[in-house]
């Protein structure tokens, strides 16, 4: 398992070593003490979650607040989706930046993302499954988050807005700049 550090503090791209033969494929999609020997985190997952999409769905940008904050491992059973994290942690270097990254069946690349990040995925594919490991239960009183089409963040989503498939209630969240004033 290669794990390697992006731009924001403490995220970090996993690709998995696959081991592909005529049966098919195998590989090891988390290790616990690999990931802490190289990113020095310790990190304990408590609840996985999936979901299944079809295209131009976007989910998010989503986030727990406080004590209740999640860290993800994210990765994509089935399809493909555009990811973006972004870093919400006001003392952080990185406040405000985010990454995008195209996660797949295909290149089996997952994303770490830390407590204190926002995330969201736009669908690229049909009947695309998306899957993510979380360090801190799901609680509704502690959700927020933000506009997808957000002008401080200014995420390329890289898809037509007008064909976007967004729930009613992702449509309503607050901009960053309401947010962390």
């Amino acid at each position: 398992m290669e794990i390697k550090e992006t731009h924001l503090k403490d995220c970090y791209i996993i690709q998995p070593k696959v081991f592909v033969d005529t049966r098919g494929y195998f590989f090891e999609s988390f290790n616990k003490k690999d990931f802490q020997h190289h990113t020095g985190l310790t990190i304990d997952f408590i609840q996985d979650n999936q979901s299944l999409s079809q295209k131009g769905v976007l989910r998010g940008l989503h986030f727990q607040k406080g004590d209740l904050a999640q860290a993800k491992l994210l990765r994509v059973i089935k399809g493909s989706v555009l990811d973006v994290a972004v870093d919400i942690r006001p003392q952080s270097e990185t406040f405000g930046q985010h990454i995008t990254m195209v996660l797949s069946e295909e290149n089996n690349t997952q994303l770490f993302i830390p407590r204190g990040f926002a995330h969201g995925f736009l669908v690229l594919e049909e009947n695309t499954i998306f899957s993510y490991k979380c360090d801190n239960y799901y609680d509704k009183a502690s959700e927020s988050g933000i506009i997808f089409n957000d002008k401080t963040l200014n995420i390329n989503w890289q898809f037509p807005e007008s064909e976007l498939i967004i729930s009613e209630k992702d449509k309503e969240l607050p901009t960053f700049e309401t947010l962390f004033k």
